[in-house]
């Protein structure tokens, strides 16, 4: 990723380095990413240590606070910066005009008799006081301006300059804004037989599974609390191969995550097995094999030849891997790094990108319901491919090789299906083409 370029000053009068990337406002959200690893229990602490210092920091006499004038959050448009100077300079000048010097005092008179003379001069000096004070509001309004354009976003900033000294042959990958995870959510609780209330300082998680083919496409976003367990998660997620196993009576209720090192596998299901049984024999009785794996994984296919080469005195050591039934294991007995990607596994060989974005406490616009989470926050909309022929409803079949359609394959509804393929009793007119039930993806 191509360094932005960083014109914020430090402490000491100087100028930060350039090669670290430090975007000027946010939120946003950069691929690569990825915090230290920590614990719900101490964001946590550490949350509740910052709230009661801000409240340390805070006057406890209510006499002392001050309230806050709308005027004095407000931004000026130029037509109001201009109205006001004019108004504070034709406030001076009636202020002049009427209070003029009493007569008990000395040389009341002479000046009486001079002010229609002088009355040249005080227009000029009135003009001058009008110049300096509509320049002083000119300088007031481009100050606004320098700060607008000072905390504009990059992601938001069409004409965003790079440093030219980066790389130019990496790929640049656009910086997205984050959307608000604090935002209403409606649920639907009519159906909900329990209410179980969720504690005062409740922490939520926003985890996002993204799709096992497209890798870069998120499919689900779930906001669960701290105290839930990895199977209430699990049995939020929705894959069309699962349905797809379904269908054709293969549906295994095996399944793991594999976060940290650690594998949480699936096994109340009677029928469910170990997936991870496998890869920790071949750990144990592999261990030469499974350190190169590790290193190349690690360092790269093309820093592995290099040490083969010239020689490496470091080595990648590969950690120790373990196995835990995911029922035991709450979020808040995890160990995670936010903006990390870990691996959810289903149906023996089905995969997909488990991100922990988000970690936050709860508030008083959220669902204070523990039997509502896990909550779906975004559902990827699914593809619904229509059939070829009426052109009006969803397919749900789909042919390979069939010589008596134009595209290959061919989508169909039940309708067009059996008027092309089967005959009135029902049965087919050709065989010499293969046939799959469709599955919306």
């Amino acid at each position: 990723m191509d360094e932005f370029e960083c014109s914020i000053p430090i402490a000491d009068g100087g100028e930060c380095n350039p090669s670290v990337p430090i975007p000027r406002g946010g939120p946003i959200y950069v691929s690569n990413m990825v915090g230290s690893v920590t614990r719900v229990p101490l964001f946590q602490d550490s949350l509740l240590t910052e709230l009661q210092n801000l409240e340390a920091e805070l006057p406890h006499d209510s006499s002392s606070h001050h309230d806050i004038l709308v005027n004095d959050l407000k931004v000026f448009t130029e037509h109001e910066l201009m109205d006001m100077a004019l108004k504070q300079v034709l406030e001076g000048r009636e202020n002049n005009e009427n209070h003029p010097p009493l007569l008990n005092q000395p040389n009341a008179g002479c000046q009486k008799k001079n002010r229609r003379k002088r009355s040249g001069t005080n227009n000029s000096i009135l003009d001058n006081n009008c110049i300096e004070k509509v320049e002083n509001i000119v300088k007031i309004k481009q100050k606004q301006e320098e700060d607008k354009a000072e905390v504009r976003l990059h992601s938001f900033d069409p004409v965003c300059r790079m440093n030219d000294s980066a790389d130019k042959s990496v790929r640049t990958e656009r910086m997205m804004s984050l959307r608000s995870t604090s935002s209403v959510r409606k649920v639907d609780t009519v159906d909900l037989q329990e209410h179980i209330p969720v504690q005062h300082q409740e922490i939520l998680l926003s985890v996002e599974i993204y799709h096992n083919v497209r890798k870069g496409v998120k499919t689900q976003e779930l906001l669960v609390h701290g105290a839930q367990t990895l199977t209430g998660l699990r049995d939020k997620i929705c894959c069309s191969t699962d349905q797809v196993m379904q269908k054709a009576g293969q549906h295994d209720p095996s399944g793991y995550f594999l976060i940290e090192d650690v594998f949480y596998t699936d096994l109340r299901d009677p029928s469910a097995i170990d997936l991870t049984k496998p890869i920790m024999d071949w750990l144990r009785n592999s261990k030469e094999e499974a350190q190169k794996k590790w290193e190349c994984i690690v360092n790269g296919e093309l820093q592995l030849k290099q040490k083969a080469v010239v020689g490496e005195a470091s080595v990648s050591h590969m950690p120790r891997f373990s196995s835990i039934e995911m029922q035991k294991i709450r979020f808040c007995d995890l160990s995670f790094r936010l903006g990390a990607g870990y691996l959810y596994c289903h149906q023996g060989d089905c995969t997909h990108t488990l991100v922990i974005r988000d970690m936050r406490l709860i508030h008083v616009d959220d669902v204070h319901n523990r039997a509502v989470y896990p909550i779906v926050t975004f559902q990827l909309k699914m593809r619904f491919q229509k059939c070829h022929v009426c052109k009006i409803f969803r397919a749900t079949k789909v042919t390979v090789d069939d010589k008596w359609t134009p595209e290959n394959p061919c989508y169909f509804c039940d309708e067009c299906f059996s008027l092309l393929h089967l005959a009135e009793d029902g049965s087919p007119l050709y065989t010499d083409f293969i046939e799959y039930d469709y599955n919306h993806d």
